[in-house]
Formats: structure tokens, C-alpha cells, sequence
């Protein structure tokens, strides 16, 4: 596997996560549109990536199927690579999803992107799964800041969310009732397997499947933690990437882990990291503020256990009265939101790829309004090939 280099910046590729958010008053349809539209201004400013995003069971969100939206957007660029960061391995069978990239790449022969990711609603001792590995904790339990600058917030406990009302319908209606959930280093194993034509049942018969083997696809493992994500991605010698947009907190303690774990294979001599974070860029740093401001009031919508609603507008934003433990909630990621001119949000960026050594960057924007969202990643794009960077 090779991984390119971006247009941009040779040392430093820039790429884009997209959720395929729905704004406050839109639709599904026009989220969908605005992903395409998207897609097309990304290549045009040489984005190296495009990926999707999986969510289920969320208002404002409409990437429910990566690989739909993939097939989507793949057929509306010509170059950019497609893929999916990543698909929830949580309630999938490594067959289903061998086949349904088997498909993209045979459609769009050296494009497509493989992002595994192990699912933040794996529920120990539910619907017959094996216990989940715990979620280790960063090491600092305050804040922080990195010889470089970067802030690692102290850490949010996602243990909160067990029980809650997102949780219990996401466990009923995405899970197979009474389904047997393999360990994670386990499903990729499997994927592996299909995708190179070696597999065998623990019985010794073979299992192709086509298409999907001999695919060229590039093979990630995204996490968010030191756990199996980032241990699995190291000792399979594959890419991974490191989720400061999620859990800011232990992005050091997830890339260290992987890193640890590396095992050179047949992809990779050395590891390879990339670093996702939440920006949004405008003219100058108090317009992008007022754009990121309803962020907060989206992600409490995920961290109190409802789900993400429709992204609203700064004015709704500017109308909520906070609370102090409303605030707490939320106040890691919008603390390490990226939100400001071109030049401060390089900077930004700089600062975060020098603290992880990351080798590449994923970025991800939300704004209410699409035209925002496109100037947003036009003028990163522009700011980050500037060659004093």
C-alpha cells in the first residue's frame, strides 16, 4: 500500500472528514447535495482524502452508510481518494464489509479508503458480546499543554453515556438481538484474510469473496484511545488514526500506544499516523468564532445521551443559556475546536502535527450554512500551501 502524497504540502498531507451534517431547518437531501458539492470543491483545492462518517440514530446527521456515500461521492470527482473513516465494526460482519468495498474498488480501482473503526457502543455483556475491552484514561486527569502548545483538556468519561436513551435504542434496533460480537483485532483479522484470498473457517474451508479480494484498498484503523484500536493497528503494521476531534484528551496516550505496537508488515516499514480536528476558518478570527459558536450546543446534544441534532445557527447559539454543568460537558471540545483566520488556524494545525508527529492531517467542519463550510476548507487549503507554513 502507498500512501500519497497531497498536492498541498509533500511532508504533511491535508485531508477532510465529512458527517454529512443537516443543518437546523434543511433536509437529508440537501445534506447529501452538500456533501457532493463538497467533495468537488475539496479535490478542486487538493485535498489528499475525503472520508465519511458513520452515525446512526442522530437527527442532524445524514452519513449513516459510508459506503453509499462513498459510491456517491467517488462518481462525483475523478481523483481524490474516497473512503470512509470509518466503518463501525460493532454490529458488521467482516464479510459485509469486504463485499461493499469490494464493489467500491472495482468501480473506482485505486481510490477507496478502508477506515475500521471498533464502535463507541460496544456494551459489554449485551446481545451476547464477549466484554469489551475498557477504554483506558489518559494519564492527566487535569489540563494540560505540550511543550509545543497543544492543550490536552482534562479527559471526558464516556462511561456516561451507558444507559443513556441514544445508547439503549442504538443497542436494540443496530445490534442483532442475542448477536455474538468477536474481539476486535479478531474482525480485522478476518478482513485481512478475505481481502488477501487466504481464508480459511476454523473447520479449514475456504471463503472467497468477490469481489473484494485482490482489492486495492487502503486498509486504516481509526481509535480513539491506547486501547485494542490503536494496540491491533501497530501490531498489524497498518496506518492509524488518532482522534483529537473526539477525545482530544488521549490522542498523545493513543499514538504512543500505536507506535509501541508497530510491527513492520508488508504495508508499512514504519508507522503512520494522522490526526483529525474540528476547524472552521473565515476571513478573519471573530467571524470563524461566531461560525464554530452553535458547536457546543450540537455536541451536548451527543454527550447527553440524545443524539446529534440538526447543527443549529449562531443565533440560536447566542439565545442558550448555559449552565455550568451543561458547560463542563462540552467544554473539552470546544476548548480544542480549531476556530479562526487561515493564519491562526495553520497555526493551530502546525502545533498539533508537531506534538503527535502526526504524518498527516484530517480535518472536519461544521458550520449552519454550506457556503461557510466550503469557504472554510477553500481558504485552509489556500493558507496551508503558503509555502512560509
Amino acid at each position: 500500500m502507498s500512501l500519497p502524497a497531497s498536492p498541498q504540502s509533500p511532508a504533511v498531507p491535508l485531508s477532510i472528514l465529512d458527517l454529512a451534517p443537516i443543518p437546523a431547518g434543511s433536509t437529508p437531501a440537501q445534506a447529501l447535495r452538500n456533501t457532493v458539492d463538497l467533495a468537488q470543491r475539496a479535490e478542486a483545492a487538493g485535498y489528499a482524502r475525503y472520508w465519511l462518517a458513520e452515525h446512526h440514530l442522530a437527527t442532524g446527521v445524514a452519513g449513516i452508510s459510508p459506503a453509499l456515500l462513498i459510491q456517491l461521492v467517488a462518481a462525483a470527482t475523478d481523483h481524490i481518494r474516497v473512503g470512509a473513516g470509518a466503518v463501525q465494526l460493532g454490529h458488521r460482519t467482516p464479510l459485509s464489509v469486504v463485499e461493499e468495498f469490494g464493489l467500491l474498488d472495482a468501480l473506482f480501482p485505486g481510490r477507496i479508503d478502508l477506515g475500521l473503526g471498533r464502535s463507541g457502543f460496544r456494551v459489554p455483556g449485551k446481545n451476547g458480546a464477549a466484554p469489551a475491552p475498557k477504554r483506558p484514561a489518559p494519564r492527566h486527569t487535569e489540563d494540560r499543554r505540550t511543550p509545543e502548545g497543544l492543550l490536552l483538556p482534562k479527559p471526558y468519561d464516556f462511561s456516561r453515556l451507558i444507559g443513556s436513551p441514544l445508547l439503549t435504542r442504538y443497542v436494540r434496533l443496530v445490534q442483532f438481538p442475542g448477536a455474538e460480537l468477536p474481539e476486535y483485532r479478531e474482525q480485522v483479522d478476518h478482513i485481512q484474510a478475505l481481502i488477501r484470498g487466504d481464508h480459511r473457517t476454523p473447520e479449514g474451508l475456504e471463503a472467497h469473496a468477490l469481489p473484494g479480494e485482490g482489492a486495492d484498498l487502503q486498509l486504516w484503523i481509526l481509535g480513539s484511545s491506547a486501547g485494542a484500536s490503536a494496540e491491533a493497528a501497530g501490531a498489524l503494521g497498518l496506518p492509524f488514526g488518532a482522534n483529537y476531534h473526539v477525545a482530544p484528551a488521549a490522542v498523545l496516550e493513543a499514538v504512543e500506544a500505536y507506535r509501541k505496537a508497530f510491527v513492520p508488515s508488508d504495508v508499512l516499514d514504519a508507522p503512520h499516523v494522522l490526526v483529525s480536528a474540528d476547524v472552521v476558518v473565515a476571513e478573519d478570527d471573530a467571524t470563524a468564532r461566531h461560525l464554530a459558536s452553535p458547536y457546543g450546543l450540537w455536541v451536548h446534544s451527543i454527550r447527553s445521551g440524545k443524539g446529534a441534532i440538526p447543527f443549529p445557527t449562531p443565533q440560536d447559539a447566542a439565545a442558550h443559556a448555559w449552565t455550568e454543568e451543561e458547560r463542563a460537558l462540552v467544554e473539552d471540545r470546544t476548548r480544542t475546536q480549531f476556530a479562526g483566520s487561515p493564519q491562526t488556524v495553520v497555526e493551530q494545525l502546525r502545533v498539533l502535527q508537531q506534538a503527535t508527529g502526526a504524518d498527516e492531517l484530517l480535518v472536519t467542519t461544521i458550520t449552519h450554512d454550506h457556503q461557510d463550510r466550503v469557504r472554510s476548507l477553500e481558504l485552509l487549503a489556500e493558507a496551508w500551501r503558503q509555502p512560509d507554513r
